[in-house]
Order: C-alpha cells, then structure tokens, then sequence
C-alpha cells in the first residue's frame, strides 16, 4: 500500500492536527516510521523533547510531557535528549509506536522539559483500504475515545 509522509516542527507545548479523515472512512492508516531531530543541532542547546501521537486532541500539554503507556488514545511517543556537554551526555532517542490502525485525523504534540527549543518530526503512514466493518470498527472506536475524554 502506498505510504503518506509528513514533516514538521513543533514548538515547546505546541499540538498539530494531521488531517486524516474522510468523507466515509474507507482509508485507514498505521504508523510505520517515526522519527525525530532537533531544531537547533549544536552545542548550545540542551534538549529533553517528548513527541507524542495521539487520536484525539489533548487539551493541555503536561510540562514534563510524560507520556502514559496505559492511555488508549496514545498511538506513538519519542523522547530526544541532547546535552549541551555532548561529550560526557552524547544524543539519545527512543521512539515507539502502536501497530493499530485508525481513520480519523491524528493529534501530535511536543514538550521540552530542559528549555523551549523546538524539534523536527517525520512520521510515514502506511495506507490501507478498509472494508465497511472495518472502516466502522475504527470510526466508533474513535468516536469511543472522544466521548470518554470529555
């Protein structure tokens, strides 16, 4: 199936919309790469970024930007740390993501918790036609998630 791709850069406690959805919900997506970089790549920066994914827009983006494995709207975390003292605290990246597919536009977040740099993100969407069951099935689940988090 074809991949779809997307790029940007999120602001300390900023959410961006990726706009998914469609008039019948017959295409649906999964994550199949997520990555990150820093906005600000050199020596003088310190970075303690949390990037994540979710299905529903959040309301307020916690400081620390902790995510939390057990919130069934979480599609895909990274955290990035970078030390201005790259010698003794060299760049470390960890990302993870949820095999699960979803229909509905998808909300992405960030949170820098050592300053207010910003960070890059790149996430490919693998695309997949979805039978009508299938297609309902990922619609009411998304609608499920909006209606328990009001």
């Amino acid at each position: 199936m074809p991949i779809k791709s997307f790029r940007g850069q999120l602001a300390d406690q900023e959410q961006e919309t990726i706009p998914l959805h469609t008039n019948n919900g017959s295409t649906g997506y999964r994550i199949v790469k997520f990555e990150l970089f820093p906005a600000g790549a050199t020596s003088a920066f310190n970075y303690e970024s949390f990037v994540s994914i979710f299905k529903i827009q959040q309301g307020a983006i916690p400081a620390d930007g902790t995510p939390d494995f057990a919130d069934q709207t979480l599609l895909a975390c990274g955290y990035y740390t970078q030390s201005a003292s790259a010698a003794t605290n060299p760049e470390d990246i960890n990302v993870i993501f949820d095999n699960e597919i979803f229909n509905q536009d998808i909300f992405i977040s960030h949170s820098n918790s050592e300053g207010a740099s910003a960070i890059n993100y790149y996430i490919e969407l693998e695309q997949i036609k979805l039978s009508l069951d299938e297609s309902t099935v990922a619609t009411l689940k998304d609608i499920r998630n909006i209606k328990s988090n009001e």
